[in-house]
């Protein structure tokens, strides 16, 4: 019986691209989303992909979304937490709201969705959690101590995690991503990715979302159960990590 994977923000962006390839790879796959609806009902209509409905950073949200996924579809075996929100501004002009939103759907979520499907997977001594976080999360960016605070924080959480989930045949690992070719870095205007980005990243150009899909895929095989613990970051050589 094929796995049931659940991708967090798996209707736009890098995790359109996850759901896609998960689904193309076997899994029966479930794809979140938390409010563009009308993009939501667009990607199951064009994949077939089941979407369901809830905000991450609610964990009673996540409690309901994720006993519904298990009526309908079975227990989750592989978790991909994608879902994430920036909210840019300078730490001495930021505001105790952009703090706290990138916190809750960030990071907050994480522990709400693991949390929640951690004890099955358990039970049943076999899970993958793939976690994606950033290159900002590696080296921090200026304007976003929310966000890399946030996504470094997924880092250490992912670490704990495998240690605690190791002996039951569970897997916890992250990615992160350089700068992707997505619809929200591609509304940057030309000239500031062609004099502010590109030039740092010394493959040449900005990733594809499809890329980081193929690592997600490989960590969420069977075959996958020797990495665990571990940050893969994939951004053509812009930060290379110790």
């Amino acid at each position: 019986m094929a796995r049931i994977a659940v991708v967090t923000g798996g209707t736009r962006g890098i995790g359109h691209a996850i759901s896609i390839a998960l689904k193309n790879s076997g899994y029966r796959v479930v794809a979140n989303y938390a409010g563009n609806d009308a993009a939501a009902q667009q990607f199951q209509a064009d994949t077939g992909i089941p979407v369901y409905k809830w905000d991450v950073g609610d964990y009673a949200a996540c409690e309901q979304g994720v006993a519904q996924v298990t009526k309908d579809l079975g227990p989750v075996d592989v978790l991909v937490n994608n879902a994430g929100i920036v909210r840019d501004a300078m730490l001495h002009r930021m505001t105790k709201e952009q703090w706290d939103i990138v916190i809750r759907t960030d990071l907050d979520s994480v522990f709400n969705m693991c949390r929640l499907v951690i004890e099955g997977m358990r039970s049943r001594k076999f899970g993958r959690i793939i976690n994606i976080s950033s290159i900002n999360g590696r080296k921090g960016q200026m304007g976003q101590t929310n966000y890399s605070a946030a996504k470094a924080g997924m880092h250490g959480f992912t670490k704990a995690l495998a240690f605690e989930s190791a002996v039951k045949g569970i897997t916890v690992n992250t990615i992160a991503p350089g700068y992707v070719a997505t619809e929200m870095l591609l509304a940057m205007p030309k000239e500031v990715l062609d004099s502010k980005i590109i030039p740092l990243i010394p493959v040449g150009r900005l990733g594809e979302s499809e890329e980081i899909a193929r690592a997600v895929v490989f960590l969420a095989a069977d075959e996958a159960g020797f990495a665990t613990g571990a940050c893969f970051d994939i951004n053509g050589g812009h930060y290379m990590a110790t």
